[in-house]
């Protein structure tokens, strides 16, 4: 029944392999499950805040994953996004001084407004418009941001005053945790081992355990030693009271929100747009055409698990790029995604075990992921130069900006220019222009 429902054989796969797919993207992603309510607890304040938000964002990432993986049946994982917390927080509540309860009714109201887009077929209309290079090239940038994330969080990369990014301490733990990581990853690889991601993740992890390695943050984001599971493995969840259902639509809708409401859609439509060709890409579904079938419900359960999230109590919850470490397992159905997001909800009970897994145990399979999505570029025409253009600006803008939206902008709008001043406009479905010349429009406005 399982298999027949999810399609498990049809699509080449067995149901020991996606389940397998879904404890790696589970681990790879499981940072949002501490990283986000620290995040969000410095706008919303109430009491247990941590906890609390602890608890909503499983339930969020749960909800969404088994939204796309039983309904869609992709193995796209969900979880509130990093990035749209952050402005979340310190941009419209601390910084605009908006209610956080407001701010989460702007947060469901751009949701419904995937929904409805979705419904009507113009997220779809919007995919198909974009050619397939740059499809290709969405992909690539979304493995240089992956590898580009992977070697922040091992400390490979650092920031520098001077050369903005520079080499990291090479002999500090992280570092050695990660490169450990990279080699036994790497070498699994190449072996052609079952679950060699996992495995990796595991071996990393319990390599920094065994070591006392200070690669867990502590006390004032100082690095630590494992401290053990002093509490037990088990901690039952605290009620989120005072977060659920605390969002406030009327004031959402006020005209002074409207700005707020708009960069929620805009950045979460495109960033997401853009995560879920790119995986569907790498899982090798999308058709002859570079369409993605099943897009109308996938779209929508995209804006349905941003809807569920203001609900709870959380900021936009989106398609994780983490999916991609899962698809490299070998995921390819919406069995993946459903086994993240009962995983996450064990991690309400058992979340002191995902706390184990350290940034720099993840941080080689984002690096390896990152690697194997570049595959797509070797189907792109590089003798064209407004293929080869606008596909270089997509794949550089998305690590060198810190944003997957920037990078989908960056190389529509040039593709379409290009080709509309070099004579050669109507090789350009029409829409696409329409995008650009909104994107340019966005771009003006926020530069004002």
């Amino acid at each position: 029944m399982i298999d027949r429902y999810f399609g498990i054989a049809a699509a080449g796969s067995t149901i020991p392999r996606e389940l397998r797919a879904g404890l790696t993207t589970f681990l790879t992603m499981s940072y949002v499950l501490l990283v986000n309510p620290q995040v969000l607890g410095n706008a919303i304040i109430i009491p247990d805040g941590f906890a609390k938000l602890l608890v909503v964002t499983a339930l969020a990432a749960a909800i969404g994953s088994l939204l796309m993986g039983l309904v869609a049946r992709y193995p796209f994982a969900q979880a509130p996004g990093m990035g749209l917390n952050a402005y979340f927080a310190f941009t419209v509540v601390l910084g605009q001084k908006i209610p956080w309860q407001t701010a989460l009714g702007a947060v469901a109201i751009s949701g419904g407004i995937f929904v409805v887009l979705s419904i009507l077929g113009v997220r779809q209309a919007i995919v198909r418009a974009i050619p397939n290079h740059l499809k290709y090239s969405v992909t690539a940038g979304i493995g240089m941001f992956l590898a580009f994330i992977g070697l922040k969080n091992a400390g490979m990369v650092i920031a520098n005053p001077d050369t903005f990014v520079t080499l990291g301490t090479i002999d500090s733990a992280p570092v050695l945790i990660a490169v450990f990581g990279l080699l036994v990853t790497s070498v699994l690889l190449v072996r052609r081992v079952p679950g060699a991601i996992l495995i990796g993740i595991v071996a990393s992890t319990v390599i920094a355990i065994a070591t006392r390695a200070a690669v867990y943050f502590g006390p004032k984001g100082a690095l630590v030693p494992f401290g053990g599971f002093t509490n037990g493995i088990v901690q039952w969840p605290v009620m989120p009271t005072g977060l659920i259902g605390a969002l406030d639509l009327h004031a959402a809708l006020g005209l002074g929100i409207l700005a707020v409401v708009f960069t929620f859609f805009f950045v979460d439509f495109f960033d997401a747009t853009g995560t879920l060709v790119a995986l569907a890409n790498k899982a090798g579904v999308l058709d002859a055409d570079g369409n993605l079938p099943r897009a109308r419900r996938t779209f929508a359960c995209d804006g349905l698990a941003a809807i569920c999230g203001a609900f709870l109590g959380t900021s936009t919850t989106t398609a994780y790029i983490e999916s991609a470490s899962g698809i490299e397992e070998g995921g390819r159905t919406g069995l993946v995604a459903t086994a993240v997001g009962g995983l996450f909800i064990l991690s309400m009970i058992f979340w002191p075990l995902a706390a184990a897994i350290p940034a720099a145990a993840t941080a080689p399979a984002l690096i390896l992921v990152g690697a194997l999505m570049l595959d797509g570029l070797k189907s792109i025409e590089w003798d064209d130069y407004a293929i080869l253009i606008s596909a270089f600006l997509t794949v550089v803008t998305m690590p060198l900006t810190f944003s997957i939206a920037n990078g989908v902008s960056f190389g529509v709008i040039s593709y379409a220019l290009i080709k509309a001043l070099s004579g050669r406009g109507k090789e350009v479905d029409p829409l696409l222009y329409l995008v650009a010349a909104l994107l340019i429009a966005r771009y003006i406005w926020l530069a004002g």
